[in-house]
């Protein structure tokens, strides 16, 4: 079969030398055949070993060294030995000319026997005669061969041993004689087969007799160290041959051939597999011998020689070969499988049982955690039975673990339906009022409203438990923009139909059919998170009863001159078509040049960019050029400005220049507040209709305002040519314009801040309207008054000199949105009959501002206008305008509670007691709350502001949708995969780019997704985060590591379940005096972190409140009292032990029914549920609910300083022993403690409380000793202070060699991150590229390794001082 690769150049061919060694030329012919002998031999299949497969595969023709000894004789002539070569691809035989012994030259035998080798009987590299030409090598052929097989050193001859020459490789050859190669022993059993063949043959001879050598090295016994050879390796009778020592052997070649991949069989099976290749190969020497001359003559060959016609020869070639081939391939076979059976017996028991047990156990643990799942979905579908506002069921006994599905199910309805929540106006208790900021009605909770209603409720909770009045008070606010935009996409998306299609008040009913249908998701979610509020007080800014109070703060103003209508700029969408609020605007700093995308345009535009042009003057004495980054505004240019004192524009005071589209005349004025000299070229372009400050110029030189844009963002009738054109696309056409007129001066880069709207996303365009004001100078002074008198606390401080900084520099405040969804601005236009041209049409510049009334019904408005016109006929209409939502949202602190009428709520509950609140509203909330509420009640709202901080994710970042880090609290209460993150985002507007970005951050942050956490871990981690400070960086592992705390608390409660027994019953008169001194410490730790808590609380550091509580749970009362009692539990009965087991489950109990009354307000649900397991104490029994039990306070009874001092001294102690295990890495060795101490007091501590000490310290015995004489050696030593150190025994409890080798192993590992993360950190352009967050990520991990570093090194010292 012929092979493509056959032509290929071999890649470790070397022709460097082929024909190095003889005289003679090889014809081609004759190299051609026998290269093709050698190719069908080496396509035979037989063995496969490492580095020698002789197989089916014609390419494979280099081949590693190996060791066969080959016998031969090709005549009566010398020869120099085989050199080693290869087999050319391309046919031609690299064959040295000189080459008249050996294996075929192409075989793999003859390129590896060019290696010097050590004699098989000397040892030595020579050329010695293996048997002298007087000596019939066939006997001793056989009988070494008979000795091997019964030694089990035989392991097969392989098919290429048979590998003929071709009958024309040598010249020299002599007609009709062929050679036979055949090889011996495997290099294992070289040592054996020369013992062997010493016996057999005795000492070489020359011919005659005369020793050819000295003697052969006689072996009395077999050598040591032998032993059956590997299958599928050949037969060898000679010594290694050493790898690239380029020597010589003379009259026979080597070839080695072992292989680590063959398989171990034993010596009987391998010694019947060869007999048969005996058998056969004494056939073949019988017919040697009935030719054989007996000698070979001077100089004769190693090898048998057989005389026979060139048609037998041939016959006897193929069928030796067929033979060899088939034998080979049985053996190999027979081999592999008696391995393989050998191996699989061997194995099978162990393998079979260790698959069997690990298959039975992964069973047994599917089964137990299905079971497991099952009988926890049962027990959730019960609880989710529970009809809605009963008390949920704890017939069932308590699970092994904390389930938050299970544990949240059907509280919450049964805490409403009492009525736990409701502030009753008549009581008698303090009052405590919260108004909840409201939310976007349709709009869903995100982790900003989670951490305002985390720490609402945690506030409201502790203040009703500890004896107030509460009401928080829930609403919804109508969100305007926001409601308005998703309705009308909705329209066009569904019925492609605008609100302009529909009209008014159709669109109205559209509006409230949204709010009825999602309206009362986001309240759901509140009620999901456990929020403690007075539903039946739930508002929206819609009601009637707040619409009203709406209209009322809004006539009182506008009849006091607060409120007016002027003519001013406003921040405009173009896209929304209506003025926005300052807090509506987002700003973007845009460093130069820049293409933004913007709404509504296919290209992008360019920003950043100042573009100067020159304006003609009027008498044709020159030019004067001005610059502008809004190029397209110079169609509503009315003045130019320049500064009195600049000189070079002296000679232009008074003058005029004419615009080049319009023809108009515009003045060049003077002005020192606009103009800067030194900036450009000192001369300003003045836009009064679509700039601030020009519109503060036009007004200070009574210039022309000139509005030249559409509510959508067209050039109008003002732009002349451009009239129709979009704004952007007109800034690329002005400039062509004056490029055309010659006018044009260039464009240069310009930093500038560009505003967009924080909803569409559309450049601000200031443009001038008639709107509605608010004066806010005077009640900003009130505000600002309130804080400097105290009468109104903002908590952090730091934030007052925001609200001095924002109030003492106010600005009117534009009421007026150009919607139709909100509070219908209360104001009619009064059209005089007969002057309808006259009076101008509302809401556009030529309407009369002076023609505008107010009421709180349209019969109060006539009646003013009567009054304003008397005697004069007119009609009134409505403004379409409807108010700013932070208008009526500014009143929400007493609209709620039914202002403007005199209420039963308003009078009980106004002023409130707190605002709490996100501190970037401070002003657009909190400050019109203030001032309105001064205004319209002459009482400050509320005494106190807490302004909380801002949620972002684990690496800072600002929370946003298209970093794919906003995260719903629900997905983190009940657990959401990626995939199902994945396709939250296809539901909002974000682009396939964003998608994308958004996508890959979910990767990168929830890898895993975001497993169930339940409500109670999430309202931990966000207030254990909340310190006063700006930023909260929410990790969600933290949230994760809380749901496990709540697992601890479970277990706590199981074990007191189990540990009290049923029987158990609250004393009623607690008295702990004579308890054991753990019992009077963990109770003295429990009235410390009441105090802790409670101040906590008062002073709203909500995360030194949650410290506490973790402190005492998880340091004090599970990791060391619950640990103290096992002892004490496990004591035998007695009239003492069993008073001190039962003031121990006493002090148990106290702990854990106070401990949860203490953690209630942070985790409502989970501790419901394990209070309402816990026995009731006598005073208990008539409280249903948790939520109305007592908070614990101050219980200077059960202050124990004595024991607390004691405990601390213990604490002291155990600690420097945990230290020495964690540095040997002890586990569960019980060492034994050794105190060495000066101090006569901590002796006797330690002594009388060894049991605390064993116990926490996990050692077998403490021993107090005041002499170091006194300590044993082999101990460990931590130093506890200055008067005391721990030592532990250590002395066969650990191998010290072992724990240096890991400890070393460790120190290596942490270096070799030390050494990647400060190559990472130190790689060029690292500052620059790597984001802040990840660097400060990267410096913590540093110090982190370098600290365990520093430990692990200070822990090996200290072990190799004990080898």
């Amino acid at each position: 079969m012929a092979h493509a690769e056959d032509d290929a150049p071999s890649p470790n061919e070397d022709r460097s030398d082929d024909l190095s060694k003889g005289n003679e030329t090889t014809d081609r012919s004759e190299a051609i055949e026998r290269t093709q002998t050698v190719r069908d031999s080496h396509r035979l299949k037989g063995w496969d070993t490492k580095g020698l497969a002789w197989g089916s595969n014609p390419n494979i023709y280099h081949w590693k060294p190996l060791t066969v000894q080959w016998f031969g004789s090709i005549g009566d002539h010398a020869h120099e030995g085989p050199v080693e070569r290869s087999v050319s691809r391309r046919g031609e035989p690299l064959v040295p000319r000189r080459l008249v012994s050996g294996p075929p030259s192409g075989s793999p035998s003859a390129r590896m026997s060019s290696r010097a080798s050590s004699h098989p009987f000397h040892g030595e590299a020579s050329a010695r005669r293996v048997v002298p030409s007087t000596c019939n090598h066939r006997p001793v052929r056989k009988s070494v061969l008979d000795a091997l097989k019964h030694a089990g050193a035989c392991a097969g001859i392989p098919t290429e041993a048979f590998a003929p020459h071709s009958s024309g490789a040598d010249p020299r050859r002599r007609p009709g004689r062929r050679t036979i190669y055949r090889p011996c022993v495997t290099e294992e059993g070289i040592r054996l087969t020369s013992w062997l063949t010493s016996r057999v043959a005795g000492s070489p001879l020359r011919e005659g007799g005369a020793p050819s050598h000295p003697p052969m090295q006689m072996h009395p016994s077999p050598p040591a160290g032998s032993s059956p050879v590997e299958a599928g390796v050949c037969l060898q009778m000679g010594a290694t041959v050493p790898r690239g020592d380029g020597g010589r052997s003379r009259r026979h070649g080597m070839i080695s051939a072992r292989s680590s991949s063959c398989s171990r069989v034993s010596r009987m099976a391998m010694a019947e597999e060869v007999e048969d290749l005996s058998r056969g190969m004494e056939r073949m020497d019988t017919k040697e011998g009935e030719t054989d001359v007996g000698g070979t003559g001077e100089g004769g060959a190693v090898g048998t020689e057989v005389a026979a016609p060139a048609d037998d020869e041939e016959k006897e070639k193929k069928k030796m070969m067929k033979k060899a081939a088939k034998e080979a391939k049985k053996l190999a076979a027979i081999a592999k499988k008696k391995a393989k059976e050998e191996e699989m017996k061997a194995n099978a028991g162990k393998d079979n049982a260790k698959k069997q047990a690990a298959k039975e156990a992964a069973e047994r643990k599917k089964a137990e955690r299905e079971a497991e799942a099952k009988e926890i979905q049962r027990l959730i579908e019960i609880a989710m039975s529970t009809p809605k506002g009963e008390k949920k069921s704890m017939s069932e006994a308590m699970e092994k673990g904390y389930h938050p599905q299970l544990v949240e199910a059907a509280w919450y309805d049964w805490w409403e339906a009492c009525g736990y929540f409701q502030a009753q106006p008549e009581s008698n208790k303090p009052k405590f009022v919260m108004v909840i900021p409201p939310p976007n009605v349709t709009g869903t909770l995100h982790l900003g409203h989670a951490l305002t209603d985390s720490i609402q409720d945690a506030l409201a909770r502790w203040k009703r438990m500890s004896g107030y009045e509460v009401l928080w008070l829930p609403g919804t606010d109508h969100a305007g923009i926001a409601t308005q935009t998703v309705v009308e996409k909705k329209l066009a998306r569904e019925q492609q139909i605008s609100r302009h299609d529909i009209g008014r008040d159709n669109f109205l009913k559209e509006v409230y059919k949204y709010v009825d249908d999602y309206g009362g998701r986001i309240c759901r979610q509140m009620r999901r998170l456990g929020c403690s509020l007075d539903w039946s007080r739930e508002r929206f800014t819609m009601d009637d009863q707040l619409s009203t109070a709406v209209g009322e703060a809004f006539v009182r103003l506008h009849s006091e001159g607060l409120i007016y209508r002027e003519n001013r700029l406003v921040n405009w969408d173009c896209t929304l078509k209506t003025a926005i609020s300052d807090i509506e605007v987002d700003y973007v700093d845009v460093p130069g040049r820049t293409l933004l995308k913007v709404p509504g345009y296919a290209e992008p535009v360019e920003f950043g960019c100042l573009t100067s042009f020159a304006y003609q003057i009027e008498d044709g004495s020159g030019e004067i050029v001005v610059a502008t980054t809004r190029i397209e505004t110079m169609l509503g240019d009315t003045a130019v400005a320049v500064h009195p004192d600049d000189e070079r524009y002296e000679h232009l005071h008074g003058k005029y220049v004419i615009h080049p589209f319009s023809g108009r005349r515009l003045p060049i004025i003077t002005d020192a507040i606009l103009v800067d000299m030194s900036f450009g070229t000192g001369a300003v372009k003045i836009t009064p209709a679509h700039d601030p400050n020009d519109f503060a110029t036009g007004k200070r030189h009574h210039l022309e305002f000139i509005n030249v844009f559409t509510d959508d963002g067209v050039i109008n009738e003002h732009g002349g040519m451009f009239e129709g054109q979009k704004r952007f696309e007109t800034r690329v056409a002005v400039v062509d314009a004056l490029k055309e007129k010659g006018l044009y001066r260039g464009t240069q880069d310009n930093p500038m801040r560009l505003g967009l709207c924080s909803r569409s996303k559309d450049v601000i365009e200031p443009m001038l309207k008639p709107q509605w004001w608010v004066n806010c100078t005077e009640m900003a002074a009130e505000a600002c008054k309130a804080v400097r008198d105290g009468e109104l606390k903002i908590i952090p401080r730091e934030f007052e000199a925001t609200w001095f900084r924002w109030l003492e520099n106010i600005r009117d405040w534009c009421i007026s949105r150009q919607l139709w969804w909100g509070h219908r601005i209360p104001a009619y236009y009064v059209i005089l009959e007969g002057e309808e041209s006259k009076t101008g049409k509302p809401g556009t510049t030529a309407e009369l501002v002076d023609h505008w009334v107010s009421g709180r019904t349209r019969d109060e408005a006539e009646a003013k206008a009567r009054e304003l016109f008397p005697g004069i006929a007119f009609r009134l209409e409505q403004d379409e305008d409807v108010l700013d939502t932070w208008f009526s949202s500014g009143l929400f602190p007493f609209s709620t509670l039914g202002w403007p009428n005199a209420t039963k709520d308003m009078d009980a509950f106004y002023p409130n007691s707190l605002l709490e609140t996100g501190h970037d509203i401070l002003f657009f909330w909190v400050a019109r709350m203030v001032m309105m509420g001064m205004k319209l009640t002459g009482k400050i709202p509320f005494n106190t502001v807490y302004l909380h901080s801002m949620v972002r994710d684990a690496h800072g970042r600002k929370m946003s949708k298209s970093l794919g880090n906003v995260i719903d609290p629900v997905q983190v209460i009940e657990g959401i995969t990626l995939d199902e993150l994945h396709a939250t985002l296809h539901t909002g507007n974000l682009d396939p780019k964003e998608i994308a970005r958004a996508t890959e951050g979910q990767k990168a942050d929830f890898p895993n997704g975001i497993p169930e956490c339940g409500t109670d871990a999430l309202r931990m981690t966000l207030l254990a985060y909340t310190s006063q400070a700006r930023d909260v960086n929410l990790d969600i592992n933290r949230v994760v590591a809380y749901r496990h705390w709540c697992n601890k608390l479970w277990n706590a409660i199981r074990f007191a379940m189990i540990n009290l027994g049923e029987k158990f019953t609250p004393p009623v008169d607690l008295n702990f005096s004579k308890a054991p001194m753990e019992c009077r410490w963990i109770l003295s730790r429990l009235n410390a972190a009441a105090i802790q808590v409670n101040t906590a609380l008062s002073d709203y550091a909500f995360s030194d409140a949650t410290t506490a509580l973790y402190n005492f749970w998880q340091y004090e009362l599970c990791d060391v009292f619950i640990e103290l009692m096992k002892p004490t539990l496990a004591l035998e009965d007695s009239e003492e032990n069993n008073a001190r087991k039962q003031l121990t489950r006493e002090s148990l109990w106290c702990c854990l029914e106070s401990g949860l009354r203490l953690l209630h307000p942070f985790m409502p649900y989970v501790t419901e549920e394990l209070w309402q397991r816990l026995p009731k104490s006598e005073a208990m029994l008539s409280l249903e609910s948790l939520a109305m039990a007592p908070y614990p306070q101050e219980n200077s009874s059960r202050e124990d300083r004595v024991a607390e001092e004691e405990m601390r001294i213990l604490d002291a102690v155990v600690r420097a022993a945990r230290s020495i295990r964690s540095n040997y890495g002890l586990t569960k060795q019980r060492p034994s403690l050794y105190l060495l101490t000066r101090a006569e007091g901590v002796g006797k501590v330690v002594s009388r409380n060894a049991t605390v000490v064993t116990t926490l310290s996990s050692s077998s015995e403490v021993v107090v000793v005041d002499d170091a004489s006194k300590i044993p050696p082999g101990c460990a030593v931590e130093i506890v202070n200055e008067s005391s150190s721990v030592y532990l025994l250590l002395t066969g409890v650990i191998n010290p060699a072992e724990e240096c080798t890991k400890m070393e192993k460790k120190i290596t590992f942490i270096q070799e991150q030390v050494y990647a993360l400060q190559a990472r950190m130190a790689a060029p352009g690292y500052e620059a590229k790597v984001p802040d967050w990840l660097q400060k990520e990267n410096r913590e991990k540093l110090q982190r390794l370098t600290g365990e570093q520093e430990s692990a090194t200070n822990a090996l010292a200290e072990i190799q001082k004990l080898v």
